[in-house]
């Protein structure tokens, strides 16, 4: 295959030739090599990004952020911070020896001489500040990615360590992957008609049904139709998108109706069949006979059960020793949740969470400041909830040695927590990890699942 020639404008050649000083051009032969790499006939501009390289992995990511900045490179665009290896809120809290937190920290502390915003957060999404419809931009981390092309239906690739900060230094990425048109186009249809409306009301199960996204598409692009646009929220899209991203390779997936790509393809496609006639109604929302064709699976309950098995490696006889709540990050609105969730419990005279099980909540420190000055976070504190920011439960030491059995709502805690941490995990609601947490065992409700 012939590789084409990469057309670069002035101002990108000053980059590459040290014109714009030696951290620009640093970055820029990364942002070229990409390119090359993935076929691209010219770059584009990026307004803005998201990095994942500020989690540290070992000496050599530190020793790349340490190079860029001492050669004066800053970010050519508003760039925000991903989760880090520390929580610095809550000095202690990450049992990391001082090997690791020192260099830790100074990766930290790299980034943000590079310029970019000390977010530390894997959901920059619930920012007030985000990329809208058709913005380019170089977004890493999993989740966000997904996130970001789906429910926002701004442009990213799968960018990942060390090109994200490069894009960032830049202002550039490769016209290449999902910043192009054809690339957008949804690959296979996932018909969610059989599903109950009753059992999307939880985040989790959303998160099951982005374990069937993955499992089915791969690193395709599903167009997920036959649900009602009344059902679905951010923090659903988000469950369903992480998990997604953790069982495939998704980064981008469609719902009829509701997400703004599908919407768009809809409308078009409704004025088509209007012009000439015809009826754009049947199984698929009005008008997304745009994408008509497809091969097309049934969604059944029970395959959301059945990931929801699947997602659940511990013994749930065995005694329970934690509860883990937001990964992706804790939004307000699940606050808001969690609050209900414990009033109502309260109400009906429910006790306090049992000694020997901690509730351990994830959530950014912007978000953390405004669940605060809500009130939502009081109860959950008073119970015994611990909140950890800047990073994340699942790929640092929090858990105690003792906290072997976790119960979460999040498909992307379970997919990943038994590896990085080596704790088995048990998947479901919120309502049964908080009826669970009281317990100190597993208490399931199965009309949820059925």
């Amino acid at each position: 295959m012939t590789v084409p020639a990469l057309a670069l404008t002035d101002e990108e050649t000053a980059m590459l030739d040290g014109g714009r000083g030696p951290g620009v051009a640093m970055a820029m032969r990364m942002v070229v090599a990409l390119a090359g790499v993935m076929g691209a006939e010219r770059l584009i501009p990026i307004t803005g990004a998201h990095i994942d390289s500020c989690l540290y992995h070992g000496q050599a990511g530190l020793d790349f952020a340490q190079k860029l900045a001492d050669l004066g490179a800053v970010v050519a665009v508003p760039t925000t911070l991903n989760t880090s290896s520390l929580d610095l809120m809550h000095p202690g809290l990450v049992r990391l020896p001082p090997d690791d937190a020192v260099p830790a920290r100074a990766l930290m502390d790299a980034y943000r001489a590079l310029g970019a915003r000390a977010t530390w957060t894997c959901a920059p999404y619930q920012s007030t500040e985000r990329p809208g419809l058709g913005e380019d931009i170089a977004w890493a981390e999993s989740n966000a990615i997904v996130f970001a092309n789906s429910v926002l239906g701004a442009r990213t690739e799968r960018y990942g360590d060390f090109i994200d900060i490069c894009a960032a230094i830049t202002g550039r990425v490769p016209h290449a992957g999902l910043h192009l048109d054809e690339h957008r186009a949804p690959t296979l249809e996932l018909d969610c008609s059989a599903l109950p409306a009753a059992m999307l009301g939880e985040e989790a199960v959303w998160a099951a049904l982005g374990d069937v996204v993955g499992r089915q598409s791969g690193s395709g692009v599903a167009l997920l139709t036959g649900i009602d646009p009344a059902l679905v929220d951010e923090d659903r899209l988000k469950a369903l998108g992480a998990t997604a991203a953790s069982s495939g390779g998704v980064a981008l997936f469609h719902v009829a109706g509701v997400t703004p790509e599908a919407r768009a393809a809809e409308a078009v496609a409704a004025e088509v069949w209007s012009a000439a006639g015809k009826s754009a109604t049947g199984r698929f929302a009005a008008g997304s006979r745009a994408w008509a064709g497809l091969a097309c699976v049934v969604v059944t309950p029970a395959m959301l059960r059945a990931a929801r098995d699947e997602l659940s490696t511990a013994d749930a006889s065995l005694p329970l020793d934690a509860v883990a709540l937001g990964t992706p990050h804790f939004s307000v609105r699940e606050f808001e949740k969690l609050d209900a969730a414990l009033a109502d419990a309260a109400l009906a005279g429910a006790g306090p969470f049992h000694p020997g099980c901690t509730v351990w909540i994830n959530t950014s420190r912007e978000v953390l400041a405004q669940a605060r000055a809500a009130g939502l976070v009081r109860a959950a504190e008073e119970l015994g909830a611990r909140i950890v920011v800047d990073t994340c439960t699942y790929i640092t030491p929090i858990l105690g040695p003792q906290e072997r059995t976790v119960m979460t709502p999040s498909g992307k805690w379970a997919w990943y927590a038994p590896m990085n941490i080596g704790v088995d995990v048990v998947f479901g609601t919120l309502r049964e990890c908080l009826a669970s947490a009281r317990a100190g065992r597993v208490v399931r409700d199965e009309r949820q699942w059925s």
